[in-house]
């Protein structure tokens, strides 16, 4: 019996452990192949970030070491602003930056800010795990809508929004990630983009993009930023230096309407203060110096190794078993498997009988909950491990469906 249960809030029951990080245990110190958590690959982190690191502490250490503003160093936010504008995200005069210890806190932040208990927010359907969940915790609902190969299907969400303008608790927020998309890979659209927009000021709606990945796309997309087609300040976008330099820095960010963005900052004085004051004039050197841009490039080869190593391995060994996405960028596949199969309750199983972890996909279901679904990491293994990983896998699902 739980001897505490009497002194914890009621909010604690809207708690749920992240079957990503509790996998990440499972399998630490183990003889497994593990293609389950998202992490960079350590050969894309940038040996030059203990030199900017050492030359900081020396010559910045009254200002690198000391507290900084809520939103992020002055000077820092400005960096990003550019570093923004250099990308084709749209900057604008009203817009402004709070600097997160990532993405994650920046999700908290929004779902903090933005959502009472009982709002309906709109995701992508599957969608990011974590953003599911922190939004729970907040007591929302979920609207979920389908996507395929071009990102959420938008002619879906408006019959959708059509139906949902007559209830009562109407939702006011959409989010999404619309580019090489977690867990799924896909990217939205121009047109669904645009018709995204559309729909966001017909039915007064907000939009969270969410970007971890568009900076190392595998292969050329054209489509441009949410925030940049946005012309009413409804966007509100997010994105992390996690997987473009280094995630045990934690910083992420925040752009967005002036106005909304100073609720972020007022909530986040109230966790914990500040991001790391160090790590920001950390990145904000090595984006002057060049070296983001070069850890994307070099993230951008190594990864589409990978990916085009998964994609091999799905079609030699999983071709009469099972569908796949082909992500264009990002960390991930999305596999759904042909048959009446509970890929959660064979994950013990895979780790232990066949030496390899993936995730269930049901978790990124926050609706439909399929059951015979999961996500493939293909950006931490070895392309040697990726392909054993997969054939292991394989041949899990062909003895369960007795093939």
């Amino acid at each position: 019996m739980d001897g505490y249960r009497r002194f914890v809030s009621k909010r604690t029951s809207l708690f749920r452990a992240s079957e990503i990080r509790e996998l990440l245990k499972l399998t630490e110190g183990r003889d497994v192949i593990s293609l389950a958590g998202g992490l960079p690959d350590p050969r894309v982190f940038d040996p030059r970030l203990a030199d900017i690191a050492k030359e900081i502490i020396e010559k910045e250490r009254d200002h690198a070491l000391q507290y900084s503003p809520t939103a992020g160093v002055t000077e820092f936010r400005q960096t990003l602003k550019d570093f923004a504008d250099s990308k084709g995200i749209k900057v604008t005069a009203d817009d402004e930056v709070v600097v997160t210890a990532g993405s994650q806190e920046a999700l908290f932040l929004a779902a903090r800010v933005l959502i009472d208990p009982g709002d309906k927010v709109i995701v992508e359907e599957p969608t990011y795990l974590a953003a599911v969940n922190v939004f729970r915790e907040h007591g929302a609902t979920f609207e979920a809508i389908p996507i395929d190969s071009e990102g959420m299907q938008t002619d879906v969400l408006e019959e959708r929004l059509r139906r949902m303008s007559k209830d009562e608790k109407k939702p006011k927020l959409i989010y999404l990630v619309p580019t090489s998309q977690n867990p799924s890979g896909s990217t939205m659209s121009q047109e669904r983009r645009k018709h995204l927009i559309e729909l966001a000021e017909e039915y007064d709606l907000l939009i969270i993009e969410d970007d971890p990945y568009s900076f190392f796309t595998f292969e050329p997309i054209q489509v441009d930023y949410l925030k940049t087609l946005d012309k009413s300040g409804r966007v509100l976008y997010m994105s992390t230096f996690s997987k473009i330099l280094s995630p045990g820095l934690r910083v992420g960010w925040v752009l967005g309407p002036r106005d909304l963005v100073s609720y972020l900052e007022l909530s986040k004085q109230t966790i914990d203060l500040h991001t790391s004051t160090l790590s920001q004039y950390i990145i904000m050197e090595a984006i002057k110096k060049g070296i983001v841009d070069a850890t994307i490039e070099r993230a951008r080869a190594l990864y589409k190794i990978k990916r085009d190593s998964m994609m091999d391995a799905l079609e030699e060994y999983m071709m009469d078993l099972a569908d796949w996405t082909r992500p264009v960028g990002g960390f991930f596949t999305m596999v759904y498997v042909n048959g009446e199969i509970d890929m959660k309750a064979l994950m013990y199983e895979a780790i232990e009988k066949y030496g390899v972890a993936y995730v269930p996909g049901e978790s990124f279901f926050p609706v439909s909950k399929k059951k015979n679904t999961m996500r493939l990491n293909f950006s931490y293994p070895s392309p040697d491990q990726i392909v054993e990983g997969v054939r292991r896998v394989a041949l899990l699902v062909r003895e369960k469906l007795g093939k």
